[in-house]
């Protein structure tokens, strides 16, 4: 019998960079290298609704064949995850984990009691921020544990931290480029600063898969963006901290104000990167205010134009908080995420 099931998204066949799918993966390896590769099985649910009847099948598989089944479903997924391994385990009694991806869990069950009482028959309920286990805890819930997200990747050392000390500033995104992650407002942004400076005061790379209902739409927007406004593809999270040590800050102006701990930031901080963010619901969980970024308010329009131009009148400050980024960064290392989760299988 296999220690642990892991039933994911693990999308072997693409080539994708979601937060789901990368702490998926990440998950996967870290439990590989601490019980063995040979002690964990995996279900795959990359397009599951094209084969439901599949997945069914799997799923029993897994109960079968595991001591303890692990599920992370996004938020699309969950519904019927957390119904469909509640009701199996009745008869097989595993132990039952889900690991939260994101920070949306605590709203979706304010408005769905019925999956709120799936979930009381898990035996943990791995969530990524304290705001999201005081909330859960309220709804009643008692199998909720901590579990920050991690990535294994190289923290650079000080000495190695590189250093803007003249303009252009160089900013980047490093996320999924959806509307709702902000991009357009980042790109705006810059260009006011810009053209209202006269200069090119900052400049804006940005990474990451983009969303398939928005490549039309975003393809129009950087073709009639200046030049200092560029596209530059996909970057696998491994190569995140040679390719992001370079900039001067990482903006995150996101539109989710449910978002958990953004592996983006995580890759930020391992490179010594600050972080110009908008004030989520956990977002001063994993930014220090003007200590390893700037944090704005959610609702105002303006928040990343003052915080850039606040920077821009003053650019050491942003140099003097790399040292605490790569400080930060050693909180969301897998040893330390990995160690507590794993004295519950």
């Amino acid at each position: 019998m296999y220690k642990v099931g892991m039933c994911g998204h693990f999308a072997r066949s693409k080539n994708l960079s979601n937060g789901q799918t990368i702490k998926t993966k990440q998950l996967h390896e870290e439990l590989s290298l601490v019980i063995g590769r040979e002690s964990v099985y995996i279900v795959d649910t990359h397009q599951w609704r094209r084969n439901p009847a599949k997945l069914l099948v799997n799923s029993v598989k897994l109960l079968i064949q595991c001591e303890n089944v692990i599920i992370l479903p996004a938020h699309n997924g969950i519904k019927v995850f957390a119904l469909l391994f509640s009701l199996l385990n009745k008869f097989f009694k595993r132990k039952l984990h889900y690991v939260v991806i994101g920070g949306w869990l605590p709203k979706l069950l304010e408005e769905n009691a019925t999956l709120k009482r799936h979930l009381y028959n898990f035996d943990g309920i791995y969530v990524e921020t304290n705001v999201m286990i005081n909330r859960l805890k309220k709804m009643g819930f008692k199998n909720i544990r901590y579990l920050p997200n991690f990535k294994r990747l190289d923290i650079l050392l000080y000495e190695e931290l590189e250093y803007t000390t003249s303009e252009p500033y160089k900013l980047c995104t490093f996320s999924r480029v959806i509307k709702e992650k902000g991009i357009e407002n980042a790109i705006k942004t810059v260009h006011k600063i810009n053209r209202r400076q006269n200069r090119t005061a900052y400049t804006l790379d940005i990474y990451g898969q983009i969303e398939d209902n928005y490549k039309k739409e975003f393809q129009k927007l950087i073709e009639s963006s200046p030049e200092y406004v560029r596209y530059k593809g996909l970057i696998d999270y491994s190569e995140s901290t040679s390719v992001l040590r370079k900039y001067f800050a990482l903006l995150f102006p996101t539109q989710f104000k449910t978002e958990g701990i953004p592996g983006t930031i995580i890759d930020a901080y391992t490179a010594g990167l600050p972080v110009i963010a908008s004030k989520w619901e956990s977002s001063e969980e994993i930014i220090d205010q003007y200590s390893t970024g700037i944090i704005y308010d959610f609702d105002n329009e303006n928040g990343l134009e003052e915080s850039l131009m606040k920077v821009l009148a003053n650019p050491k400050m942003i140099n003097q908080m790399k040292v605490n980024c790569l400080k930060k960064a050693e909180k969301y290392t897998p040893e330390v995420a990995i160690s507590e989760f794993i004295k519950y299988l």
